[in-house]
């Protein structure tokens, strides 16, 4: 159950492996401001993303520059992170979440409203990335604040499936939004979506105090990165909800050339890129409300081996309606996530939790934006369906990454390698 808790006291984090219902989670009204806000924020991501992608390739006719339009904003997270993630625990989260919505809605402004040079708009779009992983941690600290036990999970996994529904959302607004006002004015429509959630969370979240730290932020974020990657426990529950993903994304990020070569019907590849959200959704309800907390966690290794395994029979070539039941099966493996949400949590310091968030969001997207690439190259010597096929085979090799067995709840977390900070909202 989503318990509230006092203003001015920790929430511990989760320790009674008890199972809850999508409902109960929901019933938390400061996660839920959260949850619906993020949700309409990431809408208004995935507009920006593309369009501004859409107004460098009018401007330019590369599609190179309109590639690295596209990657702008993922890349520069893990940099941003490294240098900066300890703002995400020292300063006070809702005028930090507030602020970082509103340089959201002021770079679509810009990039919408002024006459910036091409090289200055991807410059600046970098620039915010740079901060963004220190307002998605602060979020995701106050999230596990506030949902304890397994609600934790269950948040995490609503998080998840509405992420990816966002995700269409903003592809299906942006190309509307293009098509009827052009690119410039549908990049307004996501500031104004930016300033609405930045009102909402200014408005609706409680006020609570930054946590107390001494020294340099930069030194701090350093020591911390350092001390969560040397950490044999946490860096390995890092690498198991990093590179799965990452290796099934440099399979997705083929499929196109996929349907191409094997000469399916028009329209055949966008078929296939949406079968593994479809899967994903589908798995995340699956795991996350049929089964208990315990059976998710002893379940992580099986699920990975279930997105890698339907990968390796692209080699074979299979036609569409098999790439589409194939390509399904390897996204419900993705719910593999929700049984290393737990260990993960109970495995961080409380001094780093925004940071460790940070973190994992900004590795994950370095990661799922480098696959591509690699497996790509692959697929230049060999067939495409091959380099998918190695794609489900590195895949398969990630499962010596799951843990062996649940964590014990209550298990020591690592060590802080910072100075002292207070935890507080």
């Amino acid at each position: 159950m989503p318990t509230p808790a006092p203003e001015d006291t920790p929430t511990p984090t989760t320790r009674t492996p008890a199972r809850t219902t999508y409902r109960e989670v929901l019933a938390e009204p400061r996660f839920r401001l959260l949850f619906l806000t993020r949700t309409v924020a990431i809408t208004a991501d995935s507009l920006r993303i593309t369009t501004f992608s859409v107004l460098v390739f009018a401007a330019t006719s590369s599609p190179l520059l309109s590639g690295i339009a596209f990657g702008a904003g993922f890349l520069p997270q893990m940099i941003g992170t490294t240098l900066f993630g300890s703002l995400a625990d020292r300063l006070p989260p809702r005028a930090l979440i507030t602020c970082g919505y509103l340089l959201e809605c002021a770079t679509a402004l810009l990039l919408a409203l002024g006459p910036l040079p091409v090289g200055a708009s991807l410059g600046l779009v970098a620039l915010v990335a740079l901060l963004t992983p220190v307002f998605g941690g602060a979020s995701a600290r106050l999230v596990a604040r506030w949902l304890t036990g397994d609600a934790y999970v269950l948040g995490r996994s609503l998080s998840n499936m509405a992420s990816s529904g966002a995700q269409l959302a903003g592809l299906a607004l942006g190309g509307a939004a293009v098509s009827a006002l052009g690119a410039r004015h549908a990049l307004l429509i996501g500031a104004g979506l930016y300033l609405a959630v930045a009102a909402c969370v200014r408005t609706g979240l409680p006020r609570l105090p930054a946590g107390t730290a001494a020294g340099s932020p930069v030194r701090a974020s350093l020591a911390a990165t350092r001390a969560l990657l040397r950490a044999h426990r946490t860096r390995r529950l890092l690498l198991a909800q990093w590179l799965p993903g990452a290796c099934v994304a440099g399979a997705e990020g083929l499929i196109v050339a996929y349907a191409g070569t094997r000469h399916f019907p028009s329209g055949a590849y966008a078929v296939l890129m949406a079968c593994l959200p479809v899967g994903m959704l589908f798995g995340d309800l699956v795991v996350g409300r049929l089964l208990r907390p315990v059976t998710r966690e002893r379940l992580v290794a099986p699920l990975i081996a279930v997105m890698g395994a339907p990968l390796l029979c692209f080699a074979l070539e299979p036609g569409v309606a098999w790439s589409a039941a194939l390509l399904l099966i390897t996204g419900t493996g993705f719910a593999n996530g929700l049984g290393l949400q737990r260990p993960f949590l109970d495995a961080l310091p409380d001094s780093a939790q925004g940071h460790a968030f940070g973190l994992l969001a900004s590795g994950t997207m370095t990661f799922q934006g480098v696959a591509p690439a690699v497996f790509g190259a692959l697929a230049l010597p060999f067939r495409t369906g091959t380099a998918m096929a190695a794609a489900g085979a590195a895949t398969l090799l990630c499962v010596a990454l799951a843990p062996r067995r649940p964590a014990p709840a209550g298990a020591p977390p690592v060590a802080d390698a910072r100075p002292a900070v207070t935890r507080q909202g």
